[in-house]
């Protein structure tokens, strides 16, 4: 059993930054792949970023990358998702996920465990 807890959301401006962190319960940390997701109101939940459980492999949604980057300290069990040059579209609730999956996984079925999310609001 995972526990995440999500952190650092906001209110900014467009053009600005962010950066969100999940922490995780659990000694096998790294042994869980990480996706970050995000879901605005009347919308599906989207894939955001994934990165492996060593850290080594990352992958993006077309509409973050470039701007946003995942990554995480397995010594800390936290994941992080700095967002730069933060756009009005990027306004949702951001979820943290977990799955002891070995491949890249961007479909949120895939996922076991996710935090209760933390909101982003990108004003203009």
């Amino acid at each position: 059993q995972v526990q995440l807890v999500e952190s650092g959301g906001g209110l900014v401006q467009v053009g600005s930054s962010l950066s969100l962190s999940c922490s995780a319960s659990g000694r096998t940390f790294s042994t869980y792949a990480m996706g970050w997701f995000r879901q605005a109101p009347g919308k599906e939940r989207d894939f955001v970023a994934y990165i492996s459980g060593s850290g080594k492999g990352t992958y993006y949604a077309d509409s973050v990358k470039g701007r946003f980057t995942i990554s995480r300290d397995n010594a800390k069990n936290t994941v992080y998702l700095q967002m730069n040059s933060l756009k009005a579209e990027d306004t949702a609730v951001y979820y943290c996920a977990a799955a002891q999956k070995a491949v890249v996984i961007t479909r949120a079925v895939e996922y076991d465990y996710w935090g209760q999310g933390t909101q982003v609001t990108v004003s203009s």
